[in-house]
């Protein structure tokens, strides 16, 4: 490899951990080049404490530059336990690893690696501007930090995105040593107090202080913060205040702060990285949340392939885009995790009345990264005392617990939700229906729903949708029924929706989306608002039709009834009729039906209470929300759980807790059970029973959902539709052979996974003496005087 041409002189602004690791690989990669790195600090200003590493961040310095790494490894701080304090009790979950540093000895490690290559560092000495740079020097690397000056002043190119958060912290260190990765966790008269705490040399350790705004105003912290306080001074009032509140984890020892004051963390995204011979690294392109790790770590990776891609790659231009395109689906990826454990610990309320070990393993598997199935792995001992504490026993997963909702006991918690199929121009179930609906039933699922059914024929979505308005229909329903159960005793379930606004379209094409008929029928809803601007123009319904829209629905539950069906659900979300009447967006009404929430909930209560009236005492009857638009001005989180409790006290016996769908301009954060923090949202404030929906396709997830408690049942769609035996392949996988999963007889002999290539290869023995597996709880014990450092 031989470096770009056109990058013999680099500027890089900013001498943190990324900016000096860029200019060694740099310069070690191409000794030629003449780099220089401007800081305004001085050397020996400390900033920060504790940062910790990856695995796969420490190989990646391992290869890349073995000196550093020699260096920086023989002062690690190693441990593999996490240790969650909560309650007055202790959990510890082993098997980790983790590796930290003082942050200030790796600047000086990377400092002297820097002199030894000739790279020129000036310290005390600010960048000059930006511009100016670029004009003189062929790259500059902008290591500029989170508040970066050098990304204020191209936004056009990089079109930040700066999201900052309620919550304050304050970033400390202590001179008590703890053993492991610590979460502390603290209920106080003013609310919630978490610590985030990890041992970084033998004397320190990092500790993080974090309250939500209104708690930490509750507190006293506002009035302590309120005072003007120079450049690099501590709000040591606060500091003082932190010491008495979390004294019983101190043991006498005290904080020690360094520039400490209250912050609000602040995500950054930015829509590109580079502006012309200018790219952003670190902090100054990209933030994740302190919760799940460090800045250093993701400013260290960007380094390191900065400096390989202007190695790799022909050109300058080519080289910048090429580590952008390199690097941001990882980052990305991080910053997904970290905005789900951001968001857990802003939201630990909902949480606090868990039991101990529940709430541990809900705190470790906050992020999404970590599961049932990896913890499992790590230390079994600890997923079994949270399985058994679950009130299951060691063995069965919790996706194969049995359920009780109502008089109907379930054998296991999933759920294959309604999955549309459009093959019904008659309005009847097809045979495509009956098929499906026979192979998720034989499927395993503890519960099947069909959907999505229509009350009326002005209630269809699409002209392809079945309903349940006719004797013709109803009779169909019982045949399927009847034929389903002829073969399985799965429970069966129908959603029964008047679409609204979003009815009368095609079925949905290969993007997903149904485009209007051209001769459809009357649309109703609350008021004359269309879906999008090549949708009709819908009806604002008066009281008759609003009535009449009622009576359809009890009259379809009634049909649902004698069909056979063992649940009913009613779709009160994704924009059909009932989610756009709940929705401020798609309700502008003045009359009963509209303005505040008790209003707009008037409907939606008088179809579940027509429905609760004659649906069968003891069958389950669910309804769906959508809990979040995920638009401005739409359902808050707040009228999410009054809209739900109103539910619960009108008769519903489980919410199926969707989001989205109810604008077109909407935009969710799509992602693996991005969806499941309103479930379990729902859970905490109601205590009905919730399914978690969304993008929930591994059993690992499923089981990660329950036992955190983060829902009661999950619903597997499209999974469903990849492997109709998702569930009982779920169970083969995982050796279970119990209740919950019931092969049907005549596929028993497939009950097991099948042999792959290998399955018959034994492998030798290659070692005359093989190494002890690693230990699954290892703590941090400084090293005394004499001992020899750990490799």
């Amino acid at each position: 490899m031989s470096p770009a041409p056109d990058t013999a002189r680099i500027a890089v602004i900013g001498a943190g951990p990324g900016g000096l690791y860029f200019a060694a690989l740099a310069k070690q990669l191409a000794p030629d080049r003449e780099i220089t790195v401007f800081e305004r600090d001085a050397p020996e200003d400390e900033t920060g404490f504790g940062v910790v590493f990856s695995d796969e961040t420490l190989d990646g310095i391992a290869r890349a530059d073995p000196r550093v790494f020699a260096a920086i490894s023989a002062e690690f701080a190693r441990w593999s336990d996490i240790d969650v304090r909560y309650a007055g009790e202790v959990r510890t979950s082993g098997g980790h690893g983790f590796a930290a540093l003082d942050r200030n000895r790796l600047r000086a490690v990377l400092r002297e690696r820097c002199a030894e290559l000739a790279v020129e560092v000036r310290y005390r000495t600010p960048a000059p501007p930006v511009d100016r740079l670029a004009a003189g020097y062929d790259l500059v690397v902008a290591a500029d930090g989170i508040r970066s000056g050098t990304r204020a002043a191209y936004p056009e190119s990089f079109r930040p995105d700066l999201d900052e958060r309620h919550c304050r912290y304050m970033w400390l260190a202590t001179d008590k040593v703890f053993e492991a990765f610590t979460f502390i966790v603290e209920r106080y008269d003013f609310g919630v107090l978490q610590v985030h705490a990890y041992p970084y040399s033998a004397t320190r350790s990092t500790f993080i202080v974090e309250a939500a705004a209104d708690a930490w105003r509750r507190a006293g912290f506002e009035a302590l913060a309120a005072r003007e306080s120079a450049r690099g001074e501590s709000d040591l009032a606060s500091v003082r205040r932190c010491a008495e509140l979390l004294a019983g984890h101190l043991d006498g020892h005290r904080l020690i702060p360094n520039a400490s004051r209250w912050i609000r963390f602040t995500t950054v995204r930015n829509a590109g990285w580079r502006h012309r011979n200018v790219v952003l690294l670190g902090d100054a392109a990209h933030s994740a949340h302190f919760s799940i790790g460090s800045g250093t770590k993701l400013a260290l990776e960007d380094a390191l392939a900065l400096a390989a891609a202007l190695s790799e790659q022909p050109s300058l231009d080519e080289a910048l885009a090429a580590y952008e395109a390199e690097r941001r689906p990882v980052v990305e990826s991080t910053q997904r995790a970290a905005q789900a454990s951001l968001e857990w610990f802003e939201t630990i309320g909902r949480r606090t009345g868990q039991g101990v070990d529940q709430f541990a393993f809900n705190l470790l598997t906050r992020s999404r990264r970590v599961t049932y199935g990896n913890l499992r792995a790590r230390d079994p001992a600890f997923v079994d005392a949270v399985d058994t504490a679950f009130g299951g026993s060691p063995g069965v997963p919790p996706m194969f617990r049995p359920l009780k909702l109502g008089a109907l006991e379930l054998r296991n918690r999933v759920v294959v939700p309604p999955l549309a199929t459009f093959t019904s121009p008659d309005t009847l179930p097809s045979g495509f229906d009956r098929a499906q609906l026979t192979a998720h039933a034989l499927g395993g699922a503890g519960l099947v729903i069909a959907g999505m059914t229509a009350v009326g024929p002005e209630g269809r979505a699409t002209d392809r949708c079945p309903g349940l308005w006719t004797d013709p229909q109803e009779a169909a329903w019982r045949q399927l029924v009847d034929a389903v159960r002829a073969v399985s005793d799965t429970p069966l379930g129908i959603q029964l929706t008047h679409a609204g606004r979003r009815g009368a379209t095609a079925a949905p094409g290969p993007d997903g989306v149904g485009r209007p008929l051209a001769e459809g029928w009357p649309l109703l809803a609350p008021s004359a608002i269309p879906w999008d601007a090549d949708s009709a123009l819908p009806h604002e319904a008066n009281d008759i039709q609003l009535a009449a829209v009622t009576a359809d629905f009890a009259a379809a539950a009634e049909r649902a009834a004698r069909a056979g069906f063992d649940v009913l659900e009613l779709q009160f979300g994704h924009g059909h009729l009932l989610s756009s009447f709940l929705s401020p967006l798609t309700n502008r009404r003045t009359d009963g039906y509209g303005g505040p929430l008790a209003h707009r909930l008037r409907l939606p209560l008088e179809v579940l209470t027509a429905v609760r009236a004659v649906w069968p005492t003891g069958r389950p009857l669910l309804v769906r929300i959508s809990a979040s638009d995920w638009a401005p001005g739409g359902t808050t989180e707040e009228e999410a759980v009054a809209i739900c409790r109103a539910l619960a006290g009108a008769g519903a016996d489980a919410l199926d807790v969707s989001t989205g769908e109810v604008v077109a301009h909407q935009r969710p954060p799509y992602g693996r059970g991005y969806q499941t923090p309103f479930a379990e949202l729902v859970r905490a404030a109601t205590g009905l029973p919730t399914v978690a929906v969304g993008a929930i396709s591994s059993s690992d997830d499923a089981d990660s959902v329950l036992l955190a408690g983060r829902a009661d049942l999950v619903a597997v769609g499209r999974a469903q539709l990849y492997d109709p035996l998702w569930t009982l392949h779920a169970a083969a996988e995982r050796g279970y052979t119990g209740p919950g999963a019931r092969w049907p007889e005549p596929w028993r002999a497939g009950s097991r996974r099948p042999p792959g290539p290998s399955a018959d290869r034994v492998a030798p023995r290659l070692h005359l003496l093989r190494e002890p597996p690693a230990p699954v709880h290892r703590r941090w014990s400084p090293p005394r005087p004499g001992d020899t450092p750990e490799e």
